[in-house]
């Protein structure tokens, strides 16, 4: 039991010297020792364990110490997420109210895209489970994978695709096909979403033939100029709508939700202008 206090006291004292590091952007030695009070071989043992944790890094000019950038990368990306779940959310139930179908909004994770937010739970056909959020999508054979890497900027789709081109999952093996890829893509972008790859039926690595859920889904990628930060989907039944059918009837209500969280996250819409649009 003794140990463990000591170390939740030792975690303690590292969590406030980086706090006072972010709040201050640069402190040296002796600043954090007159502002947390610890003695100075302590806060350098927390600094070399923050540092090889690439949390922090030593100003050479004046040997102050810094939060890495990396870390304030992260949380700027938690943040833009936590805004665009924020935003997104009373357009998905609004969407699941007109087309009572479920729908997911992802975001990309390198190597697959995770689940944010459902609107399954409201959707009128809510037999079909869809999440739970970090759920784990497919990235070249699901809709929303599909849709993401199709129109997201070219530097990141490259390092997507060289990513999966080394990974052992057997979900993965499409990247290492080249002229598909190339394909899958070029087709993606000309009907302007995503549809799920025809040996799809929503298991990561396995196909039809093993996995099949019954399901259809189309999505569609949330444009923020150049950059897309995540994409929406609407899934059916097959056995309730043909493709065809679903497309027909799903694409412009999808299209137009995708359109509206975009607007909302590039314009900045305050909590009062939503809750009015909402009517």
């Amino acid at each position: 039991m003794t140990h463990a206090v000591k170390s939740i006291t030792a975690l303690s004292r590292g969590l406030l010297v980086l706090q006072r590091l972010q709040a201050a952007g640069a402190l040296t030695l002796a600043d954090l020792h007159r502002q947390t009070g610890l003695p100075k071989a302590t806060l350098l043992r927390i600094l070399k364990t923050l540092a090889e944790a690439g949390a922090v890094w030593q100003r050479m000019v004046d040997g102050a110490w810094v939060p890495s950038f990396s870390l304030a990368e992260m949380a700027g990306r938690m943040d833009r997420e936590h805004q665009l779940v924020e935003v997104a959310s009373p357009v998905l139930a609004d969407l699941t109210a007109r087309v009572e179908w479920p729908s997911v909004l992802a975001v990309p994770r390198l190597t697959h895209m995770e689940v944010l937010e459902t609107n399954a739970a409201r959707a009128y056909f809510d037999r079909i489970p869809l999440g739970p959020v970090g759920f784990q999508v497919n990235m070249l054979r699901s809709a929303s994978g599909r849709a993401f890497i199709a129109f997201c900027e070219a530097p990141v789709r490259e390092a997507i695709l060289e990513t999966l081109r080394r990974s052992e999952r057997k979900g993965d093996r499409l990247a290492r096909l080249p002229d598909r890829v190339a394909a899958l893509l070029a087709e993606t972008r000309a009907q302007g979403f995503g549809l799920r790859d025809p040996d799809f039926g929503g298991h990561f690595d396995e196909g039809r033939s093993t996995h099949d859920d019954g399901r259809e889904s189309l999505a569609l990628p949330i444009r923020l100029g150049p950059h897309v930060p995540g994409t929406l989907n609407i899934t059916w039944t097959r056995r309730a709508l043909p493709r065809a059918r679903a497309l027909a009837l799903l694409v412009p209500a999808a299209r137009e939700a995708a359109d509206e969280i975009a607007r909302r996250m590039g314009h900045g819409v305050s909590p009062d202008e939503t809750a009015a649009t909402e009517g």
